[in-house]
């Protein structure tokens, strides 16, 4: 087990019942801790210091990756030539930014304090709930053969490595048009786990990701979707189901929605026109 996953995990000792039979078992547990994220820009009139962001629940690990993707996905960040430097310490994310350009803060209308498992919890209006993302306009007109979607979560389940440990983590995977995982994130918050993914994909230079598919190991809900858009996604894929208002974005900004995903089914709730029925 490497650092992150220690970090990520811990262990305890409970009784497990099954029937009459009573047992000491060491259990493996999904960690759950505070992040606070934080900024500082280094110019402009006037500099912003010490800007507390947020502080939100997460598993440990990849905090790097979640910063810049909750950063991004609320749109405070373009790129990752805004970043300086980012430093870790004590369950604090800061992180430098070179200059004030495009740099709104009063997108973060949310209060201080975000749940493992609600992403727009504390937003101070329904206006707040709508975040424009801040790359181009994108088509993705490629299409995928309908029987590849089946193939996701049995490569999901290989890799979740906490998953397996635990069985209570979500995860956010990036798939290639013919079915290659380029990337996966795990995380006790279905939008932490989503945030650490695009934050990665920010860092690494993989945008734009209009041609890649999404896949998520829970429910699509409209915050989840709100993230996909703001990264330029337009085919997300889901184990769980979809929400009205997800289903509504998805129409909104023409993505493809797919929920209900195992080995043998599922539904498309919009955007059938890629996938090759």
């Amino acid at each position: 087990m490497n650092e992150a996953s220690k970090k990520s995990t811990i262990t305890k000792n409970i009784l497990k019942i099954k029937g009459s039979k009573v047992t000491e078992f060491t259990d493996i547990l999904a960690s759950e801790e505070p992040l606070e994220i934080r900024i500082s820009v280094l110019q402009g009139s006037p500099p912003i210091l010490n800007k507390n962001i947020s502080i939100t629940m997460r598993t440990p690990g990849n905090d790097t990756d979640l910063a810049v993707g909750f950063l991004f996905t609320e749109g405070i960040l373009a790129s990752k030539d805004q970043i300086d430097q980012i430093t870790l310490e004590d369950n604090k994310a800061h992180l430098y930014l070179n200059n004030s350009k495009n740099i709104d803060l009063s997108k973060l209308e949310r209060h201080f304090y975000t749940s493992s498992s609600c992403g727009v919890c504390g937003k101070a209006s329904l206006a707040a709930l709508k975040t424009v993302s801040l790359l181009p306009p994108s088509s993705a007109n490629f299409q995928v053969d309908k029987t590849l979607l089946h193939s996701f979560p049995h490569t999901l389940n290989r890799q979740q490595t906490i998953f397996n440990s635990t069985g209570g983590i979500h995860a956010a995977a990036l798939f290639n048009p013919t079915g290659d995982l380029l990337g996966l994130r795990e995380d006790v918050g279905r939008h932490n786990a989503l945030d650490k993914l695009i934050g990665s994909c920010l860092q690494t230079s993989k945008f734009p990701l209009d041609n890649h598919l999404l896949f998520l190991s829970g429910r699509a809900s409209f915050e989840l979707l709100q993230k996909a858009v703001m990264a330029g996604i337009h085919f997300i894929c889901a184990v769980g189901a979809p929400s009205s208002l997800a289903v509504e974005m998805a129409i909104e900004h023409d993505v493809t929605l797919v929920g209900f995903l195992n080995e043998h089914r599922y539904n498309i709730y919009n955007g059938a026109k890629r996938i090759k029925i």
